[in-house]
């Protein structure tokens, strides 16, 4: 097999886990190529004899796994590489909650040989496309985002106004510091944290939550994805920001915002005995009572 390897920052204690990683890839035969920036970061460490790597800064559908090792922040940068190439990618979280991560680094021998060998699941998970208009106000040749989209404010604590539209159909004006739009393998990320809906991650769905509303009688909004939305922000100050995941973009208040569903898919690698209600109960401590404990 043909499987590539990403992160995006050394940590000391992760060293180990990569040797691991490599072994068991090594030992199996596997053709391994490193990102060129991550390897860079491994070989200052010195913690893998590899004279020759294969290095790589772009993907081909030649790949048969991608591998992200890190927390769910390394996922959501990785995507850029993946985009529409249907690359399955592998999250092994040497990270701290780490939601899309699915392999513990404690677990990296006892679970990389059944995936390999083809003994787990694919999670497709949907993305969303964002397109500012005039089209050069985001200089991002990927703009799309994995976890959620959100407008803010910038540089005031004054609120701004988004005049917001679903399908042209006029829809309401959010007095907020901002909003998010997120996709359901978003909704247990920013979006929860104001109180939006937790969706499962096969729900053809998309999640409006407002940040901080002033009116108060705006709540989060779940709609069908195949619904386009579109925006228009107002506020005391020039600027405000739209972020991507983790990538952030400064933009003149004129600039008009339209997000839809993208037309590919990210495909994502589980372990069979591993499912999205398992993680809840795990991650989230769903169910974390003394009564159930008792059962």
């Amino acid at each position: 097999m043909k499987v590539a390897l990403f992160g995006q920052f050394f940590y000391p204690d992760s060293g180990k886990y990569i040797k691991q990683l490599v072994s068991v890839l090594n030992d199996r035969g596997d053709e391994i190529w490193f990102e060129k920036k991550y390897f860079s970061l491994i070989d200052d460490e010195q913690i893998l004899e590899i004279s020759n790597p294969n290095l790589f800064e772009n993907l081909n559908k030649s790949f048969d796994f991608f591998f992200c090792i890190g927390g769910d922040g390394t996922i959501l940068s990785a995507i850029r590489f993946v985009k529409d190439l249907n690359i399955p990618m592998v999250g092994i979280n040497t990270g701290r909650l780490g939601f899309l991560a699915s392999i513990h680094k404690n677990e990296i021998k006892e679970t990389l040989n059944s995936i390999l060998s083809g003994k787990h699941a694919i999670s497709q998970r949907s993305l969303i496309q964002v397109e500012a208009i005039p089209e050069n106000s985001i200089e991002e040749k990927f703009s799309y985002a994995l976890n959620e989209v959100a407008i803010s404010r910038k540089d005031s604590t004054s609120m701004i106004t988004i005049e917001t539209w679903l399908n042209e159909d006029y829809l309401n004006a959010y007095w907020a510091d901002g909003i998010i739009i997120s996709t359901p393998t978003g909704s247990t990320g920013y979006s929860l944290s104001c109180g939006g809906p937790i969706v499962t991650p096969e729900t053809k769905a998309m999640i409006i939550t407002p940040i901080a509303p002033h009116n108060l009688n705006a709540r989060p909004l779940v709609f069908p994805d195949h619904k386009k939305l579109r925006f228009k922000i107002h506020g005391r100050e020039a600027f405000f920001l739209v972020s991507m995941d983790s990538r952030t973009y400064t933009l003149p208040a004129q600039t008009e915002i339209k997000i839809q569903k993208a037309n590919f898919s990210i495909p994502l690698v589980q372990l069979h005995e591993s499912s999205f209600l398992i993680t809840l109960r795990k991650k989230l401590l769903w169910g974390e009572d003394r009564r159930n404990l008792e059962q």
